[in-house]
């Protein structure tokens, strides 16, 4: 089983930039295609981005133009680039993988 183990969480005012990363234990066929949900507190889950193993990308329509993901293959590891970040994107950010693994996810607070 593929461990995930996310990093780059916490407090950032509203407006301002956060880079969440995601590195996976192994890359194989179960990491082709990697990605993020999150859940805000009392919402149900929400796909964010995701991107393959051969650099093809989706964001959330809600969040094009702020939200970039990408992926460094080399190192088994994705970045979701958050900018202009506003409260209502508070929530756990989860990372996933195509093989069905899943993180513990990092929180991220916006917040003044």
């Amino acid at each position: 089983q593929v461990q995930l183990v996310e990093s780059g969480g916490g407090l950032v005012q509203p407006g301002g930039s956060l880079t969440l990363s995601c590195e996976a234990s192994t890359n194989s066929r179960d990491t082709y295609v990697m990605g993020w949900y999150r859940r805000a507190p009392g919402q149900k889950r929400e796909f964010v981005a995701s991107v393959s193993v051969a650099g093809v990308t989706d964001v959330a329509d809600s969040l094009k133009g702020r939200f970039t993901i990408s992926r460094n293959n080399a190192k088994s590891t994705i970045s979701l680039q958050m900018n202009n970040v506003k409260p209502e994107d508070t929530a756990l950010y989860i990372c996933f993988a195509s093989g069905g693994a899943w993180g513990q996810g990092t929180r991220v607070t916006v917040s003044s």
